[in-house]
């Protein structure tokens, strides 16, 4: 070979290289910009109802409480749970729900310290899953399709719930099991099992999600990893609730939800292997189950149901719409954000698996037929969800008069004490102050600010609370602000 023709092909794979850089470079940016975008949509919602009065104690304050002590280098202590449950205002946040992985966000409160730095590290986490989702879906079905699906993902409606309702642990999830499932389709499976043993530390029923790992991985072929993931899982379970939240100081039957298939998890099980065909039933027993079963894969056009990539999802929703419990069957607040991305991963991967057993030659246009078609589904489900509020500008305003209100009754307060709040006051004096749930039963707090015009969780009625508030006046707390039905009480 020349001189110059080395020189030729060195200069051409140069070109090449350079080429492709540029395009991934440029992807990059791309892909970036919608999660960027995501981020900010769902940070403004989040903040937005900090800001007017529409967060809540339970639970925006619980996970407050925690991450403060953790970026402090305490216990996750939750005075508000443990007054809530007369379990002491040392209760920590560990026996309530199994979630260490909170202290993962302490590094923004030493930035920002207050509930609002959650809303904003929750957007960031819930659009970090996006690039995962790109790559899986640009692996299998193409650049383009990668692009609709990610926008999808960022539409959702079970990530618009989430979102609009305060924080959860279920933060997150999405972004693990987006890192678990396109990692180990890529074959690399150290970050692969690095993210479904990060699950482990999200909640205590998260095992629930890697034993369905597990039985995808069996699905597939890959037995002893498979094996490894659901006895992993199952020992996650058992461990977490059985023997740690126990340990320290919750607990169990807190969130016991089987009550009427048995009064723990052997008489659940053998209740359910007693009566096959009304345990197939059961999850299908009540129109809220059938609606939020139909939601959940209607955004895939189905196609999630023709891969094993679903089994991963379905022990967690069994574990929902088993229970007795009605808001865990609903659309209407986060629960459905555990499995979205386990759930449209599997719709990508179910097209695939569909093509290739209809032996259809050029995947391209089908790909891009159904990936419009989830794209478009995802646009027409945005009304009837939390991502609607974004474009009505009565949501940046709130109640004005109610918000004006609350934000004096939060003034008369000083920083340092401890204070009953109605749900709605609380996050706007977590920061400053120790907040305990007013629920109407005094526990003897210095500083009470009360609702007595509104029902909100878990109070009575407003006559009820009325009540509750002239017994406190007669038992010695002075009124020291009446407005708009908040009351502001301080003990003599």
């Amino acid at each position: 070979m020349t001189g110059d023709m080395l020189v030729a092909e060195t200069g051409a794979a140069t070109a090449t290289s350079a080429r492709w850089k540029i395009a991934v470079g440029g992807h990059r940016l791309r892909v970036g910009l919608i999660a960027l975008i995501a981020a900010a949509a769902y940070a403004v919602i989040g903040l937005v109802k900090l800001a007017t009065f529409r967060a809540s104690t339970f639970d925006l304050v619980i996970v407050d409480q925690a991450v403060r002590n953790y970026s402090r280098f305490r216990p996750p202590y939750v005075p508000v749970v443990g007054g809530f449950h007369d379990r002491g205002l040392d209760y920590v946040q560990l026996a309530d729900h199994f979630s260490p992985i909170y202290a993962l966000l302490a590094p923004f409160y030493w930035i920002h310290d207050g509930p609002a730095s959650l809303v904003v590290a929750q957007a960031l986490l819930f659009a970090a899953a996006i690039p995962f989702i790109w790559l899986f879906t640009r692996r299998v079905l193409g650049t383009v399709p990668a692009y609709l699906v990610s926008v999808a993902y960022a539409l959702s409606w079970p990530v618009a719930q989430a979102i609009a309702f305060d924080v959860h642990e279920v933060m997150f999830v999405p972004v693990l099991t987006a890192i678990m499932i396109e990692r180990y389709h890529a074959d690399r499976p150290l970050p692969a099992f690095l993210a479904m043993f990060g699950l482990l530390l999200v909640k205590e029923d998260m095992g629930l999600m890697v034993i369905g790992f597990g039985l995808y991985l069996l699905l597939v072929g890959d037995r002893f990893r498979g094996l490894c993931c659901a006895a992993m899982g199952v020992g996650g379970v058992l461990i977490t609730r059985g023997a740690l939240i126990p340990m320290l100081g919750g607990d169990t039957d807190d969130f016991w939800a089987y009550g009427h298939l048995g009064p723990d998890l052997p008489g659940a099980v053998l209740a359910l292997l007693a009566d096959p065909l009304g345990s197939l039933l059961l999850p299908f027993g009540d129109e809220a189950k059938v609606d939020t079963l139909f939601l959940l894969v209607w955004p895939t056009l189905l196609l999630c149901l023709l891969s094993p990539l679903s089994v991963v999802a379905l022990p967690h929703v069994l574990e929902r719409m088993l229970s007795d419990r009605a808001l865990w069957w609903q659309a209407d607040f986060q629960y459905n954000a555990f499995t979205v991305v386990i759930l449209l991963l599997a719709g990508v991967d179910g097209l695939a698996r569909l093509l290739r057993r209809i032996r259809r030659p050029d995947v391209r246009s089908p790909a891009l037929v159904w990936s419009v078609a989830v794209c478009v589904v995802a646009l027409t489900l945005v009304p009837r969800f939390a991502l609607d509020q974004l474009y009505h500008p009565d949501f940046y305003k709130g109640d004005e008069a109610k918000s004006a209100a609350a934000r004096e009754a939060v003034a008369q307060v000083p920083s340092g004490v401890t204070v009953e709040a109605a749900n709605s006051v609380g996050p706007a004096l977590t920061s400053r102050t120790t907040v305990l749930l007013w629920t109407g039963e005094s526990r003897g707090a210095p500083w009470v600010v009360a609702d007595t015009a509104r029902w909100e969780f878990p109070f009575g009625s407003a006559e009820d609370q009325a009540a509750q508030v002239d017994r406190l006046v007669s038992e010695g707390y002075a009124k020291v602000f009446e407005r708009d039905g908040y009351v502001v009480l301080r003990r003599r």
